[in-house]
Order: C-alpha cells, then structure tokens, then sequence
C-alpha cells in the first residue's frame, strides 16, 4: 500500500467510527493520521523501514502497527472487524448536505440504508418524514442536498476562489442597517488551502432583514435552510454558504465557534468542562446555575479559559494549546512585517508590466527591495530569456533603480528551470552575474520520486541557487504536486542555507503549511513571494502570510521580512555552507 491509500483507509475508519458513537478523541485521531500520512513528504514504506512511523506527529505506537499491518498484508483487521458493523459505503451519505454521523447511523439502523442511491429511493418515497426529529421538511432539505451533490460534487475548492466571494457576498450584508460586525470563519479564516464551504458570521440585534437579503443574492442558486438566526444556501458554483447572526454581546463565541478546528474546539470544551463551564456558539454556562458569561471578542473567551489569544491560522491542534499554556506560543510572522517580494515576472517573460511599472507598484505597497525573476531560457511558453537578453535586461534593471532613487532596490534575478535531466538552466558563470538566482521545476513533474527529488538536490546543491520557488510545482484543485522526499530536501536546505518559497499565489500555496512548520523545526529560512505577474498579484501575499502562520514561522526565519543588508550578508554564506559540507 501507498500513502495515499494508508491515508484513506484512516479516514474512512474517521468516519465509521463518528457513524458507531465512538469518543470523539478516537475519531479525530484517526482523521490526525489520515492527514499525517497524506501529507507526509516520504514514502510511507520507507518510514516504516527505517523505524520512523511514530516520529510521524499523530502517531503513535498503535497506529504504527496498524501502519505496518497495512503496508505487509494489504489490509487491516481493525477495519475489516469495523466493516462488519458499520458498511464503509455509509460514510458517503456524510457527503449529503444535513446528515452528520448520528444521523447517517439513525438512517441505516431503522431503514437499512447503506449507500447514496437507497437514502435517494427512500427519501423519495417519503420514508425519511417518518423518522424521529425528521419530517418533510429535513425529507426536502435532504433531497436537495443530493440533487446539489449530482450537479456540484463536494470537491474542496482552493481558497484562493472562496476568499473573495465570501467577501464579496459578506460586503453585500455588512451595509444592512444595524450590522455592527463581520467575518468569514470556518477553514477560510483559518487560511486552510482548500475550502468545503463558507461560514458568514454578523453581529446584530435584529436578523430578519439580513436573512432577506442573504437568501436572495444574486449569488444564490437555492435555499436549502432558513431559520431565525441561520440560514444556508447554494451558490451557482456548488459551493455551501451558511450565515448566522447574533447579537454583539455574544460576537466572541461565536466566532470562536464556528472558526474552528473541530479539534481545536473541542480541546477548548475540555478546558471548559474542567472550570465548570460549558462552550458553545451563544456563550459559557456555568453547572452551578451562576449567570451565563457572555463574551464580546475572542479575546475575552480565551482569558474565560485562562489562555492567550490563539491566532485562527494556529488553531488546528497541532500543538498550540499546549504552547498557549506554557506561555510558548510562537510570535508568528504577520503580513506588515514583509519588506520585499523576492519572485515575480515582467513583461520580459510571461508578465503583464514593465519593470519600473513593477518596481513602482511593489513600492507602493510598502516594499523596500524586490527581485525581478523572469523564467529562464528553456521555459519557451512563458517567454524566457536568453542569456542575452537576460544581460539586456541588467540595463533596465539599472535604469530602473536610478529612477526610484537610493531608499529602493531592485536585485536582478531568475527563475531558472531545473530542466528534466536534472541540469540547470544558465552555466555558473551566467548565474554568478545575477544578485538572486531562483530554481524551480515546471516540467516532467510526473518523474519517480528520487529522479524528482534528485533534480530539486541539484539545485540547493548549487552555490549560485538561493531559493527553491513552489517546489512541488503543484496547481492546487488542477495539477497534482511531484513525488518529492520532501524531508531529504529540507535537511538539505538546511545544510546549504538555501531558501524555501512560501508562494502566495492561492492556487499554488506551495510550500505548504505542513512543510513550512518542518522547515521550522530545521533552521530552514523561507520567503513568502507573491509571483506575481501583473500589480494586482501582489495583493496575494495575505494567503502566503496565512500559510506561513500555519506552518509556525516567525519573522526571523522569513528573509523578505530582514533588511536588504541581512538578506545579501545570508546569500554571501551559502557558498562557504557548501565548502563546510
């Protein structure tokens, strides 16, 4: 088996086991590992090789034997036992728009229902309305849900896509009257690179009349519930937007709610549960029967729980209330605190603007220093420059720097392919003219993971390489990444002192967020870059900042958060780094 396969065989246990009522801590210890494995940067079959499955977070020695089950018989026990009394086809009823595990269990105990087509007979047939806390309403609403997921799927989409929706339908409702407090929650808030759907919070005393406009948006395909202070619909596009409205006094839980994770909240009830209390969206309850505590901000609910503030891009359990706890919670690098944009393109390669027209927008938007990277030779679809016109462009780089005068700098720069065979786009001496050389793979992504991973070595392994950008050459939601040893090329980067892209891009995101926070755990720095190609795209750099607070990194591990001196002074090092190796 492969990771991929190990993985989905954890998640879909994840689900079963939320289908039988098993504790909660069970279920999402199994969805950890399924995540942990997908995500894993080696092979699974060689972790386990070498010993290493429980250095994997979220495993520990149980799981590594049930990893190790898998990988030497083809199966596992635990879930062929578990098959026997929960189907594994019932967790795609999951995928339904209104049925959740307790009712997916409730469906298949009373009508043996086992899969999608029977719940879709049944519904039909009017047997659902009969059920306790059903009726035809929930029947209809059921219905719709599986009419939506024939047309739309339930495919994640890329942030990227979400975000300015959410925004833009959330814009709409925040001119309401009486509206004092806006926010997209759920895993957009948390910057997660792939969205399910979208969850709009707004504060106010009065919801009917932000219910009507909501449910009629021009956005708004149908209506799939409408109640006093939720309502969900479906866009045109498939995707799910839910909106709740409370009132100001209860604005922090209920962002803290319904930002997420599940598994950071329920690390917060646990807290609750231990001082008394009981947490939901509305507020705090006391067991003694003392008043309700109400809170106004985030903020406030978290000291309710003797905690700091914990940004929404941490909030995934991946350490933090422990960190929050011992007071170790990682100061995180924050969006005003980026001075350069290190990889973008001009109209030289495959760009929309000038060089000055670049340099001029960067600066306006608080950049001290950038690097022009337009593609290199062997990339002829995006236009890539020649070593001629390569050192043409040096001039206009040049020309550029004298017009915006002494307090900003521009470095001339590539982005050079790291071609098929593993070789580099321009000769050493080509590359020893330019003040920033990027590496990165565009093409034969599909090789086999050493022959993938040996290129991006090739590179780091360079003294003229300074960065490797979106290293995975990902599309997210289009294209998949190459098969990397991801672990390998950090080490090495951290040996070489060779830089880690964060790119900003949403439909790239790359490194991810996983990869970000072992890059930390190394002493590997990293730059968040927005690629841009024309002055809107550097308008991106919030999603590569959210990533980068994902993946725990602080602003002294982000080199376009250093001054220009500190930067070339770590670029002057990489090739002492190799001598010393």
């Amino acid at each position: 088996m492969n990771n991929r396969e190990v993985a989905h065989t954890f998640a879909t246990i994840a689900d079963m086991l939320a289908i039988r009522g098993d504790n909660i801590h069970r279920a999402l210890a199994y969805r950890r590992a399924a995540e942990a494995i997908q995500d894993l940067g080696q092979d699974v079959n060689q972790v386990a090789a070498a010993g290493k499955l429980t250095d994997i977070p979220g495993i520990g020695q149980t799981l590594a034997d049930k990893i190790k089950e898998m990988l030497t018989t083809g199966h596992l026990t635990f879930y062929d036992k578990l098959a026997q009394e929960i189907p594994p086809s019932l967790v795609g009823l999951l995928r339904v728009d209104g049925i959740g595990p307790k009712r997916a269990r409730q469906l298949y105990e009373t009508l043996g229902i086992t899969n999608l087509d029977e719940l879709a007979q049944a519904a039909q047939a009017g047997k659902l309305r009969e059920l306790p806390k059903m009726g035809a309403k929930s029947e209809a609403k059921i219905l719709q849900g599986i009419a939506d997921l024939e047309k739309h799927g339930d495919e994640r989409i890329p942030l990227g896509e979400a975000w300015p929706l959410a925004q833009e339908m959330l814009a709409t409702l925040a001119a309401i009257s009486g509206v004092t407090q806006t926010a997209v929650a759920g895993s957009a808030r948390r910057m997660r690179e792939t969205v399910h759907d979208i969850d709009l919070l707004i504060a106010a005393a009065d919801a009917a009349p932000i219910m009507d406009a909501f449910v009629s948006l021009p956005q708004v395909e149908s209506v799939s519930g409408r109640g006093p202070t939720k309502s969900s619909v479906t866009l045109v596009n498939g995707l799910q937007v839910d909106l709740r409205v409370l009132p100001a006094d209860r604005w922090g839980t209920l962002l803290l709610y319904f930002t997420g994770s599940k598994a950071h909240n329920v690390r917060l009830r646990e807290l609750a549960l231990k001082q008394g209390l009981s947490l939901n969206e509305y507020g705090f309850t006391p067991a003694d029967g003392r008043p309700e505590i109400l809170c106004a901000t985030e903020e406030e609910a978290y000291q309710t729980l003797g905690l700091p503030y914990i940004l929404p891009t941490l909030r995934e359990d991946r350490g933090e209330i422990e960190a929050a706890l011992s007071g170790a919670l990682p100061d995180v690098i924050r969006i005003e605190q980026i001075v350069s944009d290190l990889h973008m393109h001009t109209a030289w390669s495959d760009g929309k603007l000038s060089v000055l027209e670049m340099a001029t927008a960067a600066k306006a938007r608080g950049c001290q220093y950038i690097a022009i990277t337009d593609h290199s030779a062997s990339l002829g679809i995006a236009h890539g420059l020649s070593v001629e016109r390569l050192r043409q462009q040096a001039e206009k780089i040049r020309q550029a720097n004298e017009a915006l005068g002494p307090d900003f700098r521009i470095l001339h720069g590539t982005e050079m392919e790291i071609k098929a065979d593993g070789a580099l786009d321009y000769p050493d001496e080509v590359l020893a003219e330019l003040d920033f050389v990027i590496a990165s793979l565009h093409v034969s992504l599909k090789q086999p993971r050493e022959q993938a991973t040996q290129r991006i070595l090739n590179a780091i392994h360079n003294p003229h390489v300074d960065m490797i950008a979106h290293p995975t050459g990902r599309l997210i939601g289009e294209r998949p990444p190459a098969d990397l040893d991801m672990e390998t090329i950090l080490q090495a980067a951290a040996e070489t002192g060779t830089i880690m892209e964060v790119n900003a891009n949403p439909h790239r995101l790359d490194l991810k967020d996983i990869y970000a926070r072992r890059a930390m755990e190394l002493g590997v720095k990293i730059a968040i870059n927005t690629d841009a190609h024309n002055a809107d795209q550097f308008d991106l750099l919030h999603f590569g900042v959210g990533t980068a607070q994902r993946g725990w990194a602080t602003a002294v591990n982000v080199v376009n958060a250093w001054p220009l001196a500190q930067l070339l002074a770590w670029l002057q090092e990489k090739p002492k780094n190799l001598t010393r190796r």
